[in-house]
């Protein structure tokens, strides 16, 4: 004879730890995703992720947190091509490299501030966050004598106290809405693709200073941009003055 109750019993062991796992991967895919928190929004602090403008305009950025390979090579194929982008550096990494953030503030780059030691700052309460940023602004100003005014938080990371947090001390932070996915290895005609397919006016476009292939796909894309009307500037450029809003996607627009 069928034994209901035990067939019951097995089954709602499967339903409950599929429904943990399905919580635990819609948590994780909501942290870099604000789209998906829709209406609940309202109430979410958010990063900007991009600019809502009419005109062609886009910013280039580039993460830089460990090696430093490249960065030269970025700088001159950004010059080649008459370009100013937004470099977010990790406080750790302009101490070990202060040629190289002179050299990006002196091509007319923004320098801007990735933490000063790349920490989970979700693991951090408001006031170590606040400490953190200042720290990378002050290595970064004892260099280029310009305090930054943009942060990327480290790993893309964030919840609502980190931007409580950013925006108290009168910055703004700074995602991205276009990424190249360089860091993963991935070849220059991917890059190249990932980008252009995906970028439209407003778009922030995230990509590392020493990921292996992009300074081959950089000048492509740039070159690709520029012909289809696209002004590239930094991301100081890109954002809106005055009051603004930012949507539930991340994007900043004006009030």
């Amino acid at each position: 004879m069928i034994d209901l109750h035990r067939i019951w019993v097995k089954n709602r062991a499967v339903l409950t730890t599929l429904s943990v796992v399905l919580a635990a991967v819609l948590m994780l895919y909501t942290v870099n995703s604000p789209a998906i928190v829709g209406a609940a929004a309202t109430t979410r602090l958010l990063p900007i992720y991009s600019v809502d403008r009419k005109d062609k305009m886009v910013a280039i950025s580039f993460d830089a947190a460990w090696g430093n390979e490249d960065t030269q090579t970025l700088i001159d194929i950004l010059n080649a091509h008459g370009v100013h982008a937004t470099f977010f550096l990790v406080g750790d990494w302009v101490v070990r490299y202060p040629e190289s953030v002179a050299a990006i503030a002196e091509a007319g780059n923004e320098v801007m501030n990735h933490s000063s030691h790349h920490d989970h700052y979700s693991k951090l309460r408001e006031d170590q966050v606040i400490a953190d940023v200042k720290a990378c602004n002050d290595k970064v100003e004892a260099i280029t004598g310009v305090a930054p005014t943009l942060i990327r938080c480290p790993y893309g990371e964030y919840d609502d106290h980190v931007i409580r947090a950013i925006n108290s001390i009168g910055m703004k932070a700074i995602q991205w809405s276009v990424d190249s996915l360089d860091w993963k290895g991935i070849s220059a005609d991917e890059i190249t693709e990932r980008v252009l397919s995906r970028v439209e006016p407003g778009s922030i476009v995230l990509f590392h200073n020493a990921a292996e292939h992009t300074p081959e796909a950089l000048p492509g894309i740039l070159e690709a941009l520029q012909r289809d009307g696209y002004t590239i500037v930094p991301i100081s450029e890109l954002l809106l003055n005055g009051d603004y809003s930012i949507d539930h996607t991340g994007k900043q627009c004006a009030a």
